[in-house]
């Protein structure tokens, strides 16, 4: 339990630099609704999402081929840092410029307003410049150091957020101060990339200690082969990207104009409310992806993943039954606004997919650690096809509801794929059985508790109670031992 207890610790201070920060994003929706109307939030929306793709595109996968070489060749660690580092500096300031002067060609291509373009772009440089600093930290174990920074990143990012929504508006006095110059009464969704760009410019000035101790430095065979690495890595990103992001991008593209916008909005505002989910599998993925490759090479190593797994199951149905329980309880803090409920519909299907994805995470571990990251980018691009697919079939006729089966349909593929294959390269002695169950339970009573009786308390609530005592029953002796420690 030693290694476990050291990798739930690490995962718990992960958990903290998540989700402390998303929660206090989490206080922006509110604001947002009130303030931004439906079309408004969903050219927000939609940015958003395009920066998720470009986001993968910066970074082109040199953060895991990072963690793979360091872990690899530690007597060439330092030459492996230095070498990242300046790879991802140059390409970034190269994407920056070229970015910047086809902005006009960008904006005409993407049906985005010049000025968002060139507000992306630097937020793009901003975040992709700071990935090798917050991946060292995670290498050396610091993660106290990297919470901290990035909890300081969502503080000034939320306090810039609130000052230009809440407050500049009454400093605003009619003769051409400074406050009435920086406001855009008719645009006012500029604030919120505005605050983002802030908010990043400050963290990298945190980081830039990490850039001196590493240093720059160019090793041009550990970069071929960090390349060679990273591409399938890529690619994976890109379908991944497509798989997170192009549902609102679609919905944007595909309905029309009079409304795109507006269901946009209100489905990414619902779309919120499988944060819950989201927070938990991205904190354990920070917290395992170092953890899988430090402890590959130790005898016991498949047995832990195995269990890692099973506990990764049985928090996400945990999660995925409370959220749907308390549903109606979550859209009235998180979305106040009761226009923007109507898309309600899709919340149990973005968790249960959100939690195959973090499955998926789980049981990708095979294809990093024997460097056959190829299939990495195989799977995800059979779950992006899934997505264009289904998207470009369902959003016609059933609009956003269409657009998160279609999400489900994808992860779950990836899920599903990665284990068929994973159990030829790297078997790995998952408990299939327990797995099922809990997953089996948990989105039985989710789908009676929200889609049969609307998530009344009456009933919902005893349907939680009976899963946790099924959890407890079945994996006493693991609590117990859990709670001595």
């Amino acid at each position: 339990m030693g290694v476990l207890q050291k990798l739930f610790k690490q995962t718990f201070i992960y958990g903290l630099a998540t989700v402390l920060p998303r929660v206090l994003g989490i206080v922006l929706v509110p604001l947002y609704v009130k303030v931004l109307e439906k079309d408004e939030y969903g050219v927000y929306a939609a940015i958003m999402a395009l920066l998720i793709t470009g986001n993968i595109l910066f970074s082109y996968g040199m953060e895991t081929a990072f963690f793979r070489f360091v872990n690899k060749n530690p007597d060439q660690k330092n030459k492996v840092q230095s070498t990242s580092l300046t790879s991802l500096t140059i390409t970034t300031i190269l994407l920056l410029i070229v970015g910047i002067f086809y902005k006009d060609e960008l904006s005409s291509f993407l049906l985005f307003e010049t000025q968002y373009i060139v507000l992306g772009l630097l937020i793009l440089g901003l975040d992709a410049l700071a990935v090798l600093p917050f991946a060292w930290f995670r290498i050396n174990e610091r993660p106290m150091r990297y919470a901290v920074i990035k909890i300081l990143n969502v503080i000034i990012n939320l306090g810039f957020n609130l000052f230009f929504f809440l407050i500049l508006p009454k400093l605003v006095s009619g003769n051409d101060t400074f406050w009435d110059t920086i406001y855009f009464e008719e645009n006012r969704v500029l604030y919120v990339f505005i605050a983002n760009i802030i908010a990043s410019a400050f963290t990298l000035l945190l980081l830039l200690p990490v850039y001196i101790k590493i240093k720059f430095g160019f090793d041009l065979l550990i970069w071929k082969s960090m390349i060679k690495y990273a591409f399938p890595v890529l690619i994976a990103g890109i379908a991944f990207s497509i798989n997170e992001a192009f549902d609102k991008l679609l919905l944007r593209y595909l309905l029309p104009d009079d409304i795109a916008d507006g269901e946009v909005g209100i489905y990414a505002a619902c779309y919120k409310l499988g944060v819950f989910m989201t927070l938990y599998s991205t904190a354990f993925r920070l917290g395992i992806e170092p953890f899988f490759f430090n402890h590959a090479k130790a005898k016991d190593a498949k047995e832990t993943y195995a269990k890692i797994t099973l506990y990764f199951s049985i928090l996400g149905s945990l999660i995925l039954l409370g959220v749907v329980v308390f549903s109606n309880l979550f859209k009235r803090i998180i979305i106040p606004d009761p226009t923007f409920w109507e898309a309600m519909s899709i919340v149990p299907i973005i968790l249960l997919a959100n939690l195959c994805l973090g499955l998926y995470h789980n049981l990708s571990v095979w294809y990093k650690i024997t460097d056959k990251t190829k299939f990495g980018a195989y799977i995800s691009i059979t779950g992006a096809m899934i997505t264009l697919v289904l998207n470009f079939i369902l959003i016609p006729r059933y609009s956003y509801f269409g657009s998160a089966v279609a999400t489900l349909a994808a992860y779950g593929s990836m899920m599903l794929l990665s284990w068929y294959f994973g159990r030829k390269y790297y078997p790995v002695p998952y408990n299939l059985k327990k797995i099922g169950l809990y997953l089996l339970v948990s989105i039985s009573f989710s789908v009676i508790s929200f889609y049969v009786f609307d998530s009344n308390y009456m009933i919902s609530i005893p349907l939680l109670l009976v899963f946790l005592v099924l959890l407890y029953t079945l994996e006493k002796k693991q609590i117990r031992q859990i709670l001595k420690r």
